[in-house]
């Protein structure tokens, strides 16, 4: 016989102190830390406790007694469901203000070395419809709200377009409209999800792993230029054809509009052949006069505006004369090594995945550089001691790794090839402040900048500049 569950119980009257990670916020009840999602410093709630461990607690908002002064009114009609945007309740000044925050307390609480004053973050404008990617899922059981469940009603049309629930593969909240994109990006949505219902095409079942409408990817670059991938769960040619065309029909301005067959158990397509069905095979995103080329299995950062101060930042904490070899690690498709390449004398990128490599070569062809040259591989096999024997020893090292951070054996080749200066962006303060206390053997931090890409949310990058001491 199961055990009983024990209920867990409703607590009155509780103050939401602050917030916290993973967007959370935050109280105190007794000894006892609770975790809030999209509450805000200063509401009084009653809370009701999910999960209980022996330190802390999970709960969500029951009934909002006395709503902070600070809250503002969310533009998304998601908000509280969708697991994105979890700040949106929150002024956006307030959330620069918590981001800053998370670095400093980063650096202070796991870094644990001499850091010079932080500069301010740098905010983002505009703070709505400022991604340039955005992945819907199409599903035939979409996820019911709690008030939905509660209301008695019975809902026999599940087909829904839109975004996984937090922690649930097989669950699908129905869009609306997301505000994170241009509008375009949701037109295009509701005229497939429409389209597919009127023909009757199956959308995919999650947990069966059958059917036709499966994901779309809309990109819209900074040119103007914009990729729509469709991915079909069945190699259905009638039906392909049928909503290509219709989908083409519909948006001419669409530049890039491609498909792909995907009956594996997972939505990553990049061992996948991609069909050009109309347009390039690509769009283009534009920085200073470079163009990058961007294919659908293309890394690009999706805040194009926030991507160029980034690189801004980078680009003068590297402070190059034109002289130096620059090694930029973790490189992706080349973005910043590219953007970098007219100040240095040569670039040198690592990076893991072979097709973005394939495509940082490409962008420097596109434009014009001849000083750039890129190599695949886990950047703990391929940046060894022989490999700068090889290439030499860099002047500056630019590295921007993922949200782990880097290897030990990584941190230990940088120490040993032991280059002038560092320039370490991140979007994980927390991992980037543990290196930077492996770097301290060697290296002194003379500069901190934070940079907003994604508002309301708790993400926030980080660049840092370090320099070789003496």
């Amino acid at each position: 016989m199961a055990r009983k569950r024990k209920e867990l119980p409703l607590i009155e009257g509780v103050e939401i102190k602050d917030v916290a990670a993973e967007g959370n916020a935050l109280a105190r009840v007794d000894d006892m830390v609770v975790f809030v999602p999209f509450g805000a410093p200063g509401d009084i709630a009653d809370v009701k406790i999910d999960r209980k461990k022996r330190n802390y607690a999970e709960g969500h908002i029951e009934r909002l007694v006395s709503p902070s002064p600070l809250r503002v009114g969310p533009a998304c009609s998601h908000f509280g469901v969708c697991g994105g945007c979890r700040w949106q309740h929150l002024p956006y000044s307030f959330q620069l203000e918590c981001k800053q925050r998370q670095v400093s307390d980063a650096m202070q609480r796991i870094a644990k070395v001499d850091i010079p004053p932080i500069s301010p973050i740098i905010g983002a404008d505009p703070v709505w419809e400022y991604r340039n990617k955005m992945e819907y899922t199409f599903s035939n059981k979409c996820w019911l709200t709690f008030e939905q469940m509660r209301s008695g009603e019975e809902f026999p049309d599940r087909d829904a377009a839109g975004f996984h629930i937090p922690g649930a593969f097989d669950k699908v909240l129905d869009i609306d409209r997301c505000h994170l994109q241009d509008d375009f990006s949701n037109k295009v949505r509701k005229f497939v999800k429409e389209f597919g219902k009127a023909n009757g095409y199956p959308f995919y079942d999650l947990r069966a792993q059958t059917g036709f409408l499966r994901t779309m990817m809309v990109r819209m670059a900074s040119t103007g230029q914009i990729m729509v991938l469709m991915a079909f769960g069945q190699d259905n040619a009638e039906w392909i054809e049928a909503t290509m065309s219709a989908i083409k029909t519909e948006f001419p301005q669409i530049t890039s509009l491609l498909y792909v067959v995907n009956t594996k158990l997972n939505d990553t397509f990049g061992d996948l052949p991609v069909v050009t069905y109309s347009g390039l095979p690509y769009i283009e995103e534009e920085m200073e006069g470079l163009r990058f080329r961007v294919g659908p299995k293309s890394f690009y950062q999706t805040n194009s505006r926030q991507a160029h101060r980034l690189y801004q930042v980078a680009r003068d904490f590297a402070g190059l004369t034109g002289s130096e070899l620059v090694y930029d690690l973790y490189t992706g498709t080349g973005t910043i090594a590219n953007f970098v390449a007219r100040g240095a004398r040569h670039v040198v990128g690592i990076e893991y995945v072979a097709d973005a490599i394939e495509d940082a070569k490409l962008n420097s062809r596109v434009n014009g550089l001849d000083n750039t040259e890129f190599y695949a591989g886990d950047m703990k096999d391929v940046l060894t001691r022989d490999f700068i024997e090889q290439h030499g020893r860099p002047d500056v090292m630019i590295v921007d790794p993922p949200r782990a951070g880097m290897h030990a054996d990584v941190v230990d080749v940088i120490l040993a090839a032991e280059p002038e200066r560092i320039v370490y962006v991140s979007c994980n303060p927390a991992t980037q402040a543990r290196d930077l206390a492996l770097l301290d053997v060697k290296y002194r931090v003379t500069a901190v900048q934070p940079v907003d890409m994604f508002p309301h949310t708790h993400h926030v990058e980080n660049v840092v500049a370090l320099e070789l001491k003496q």
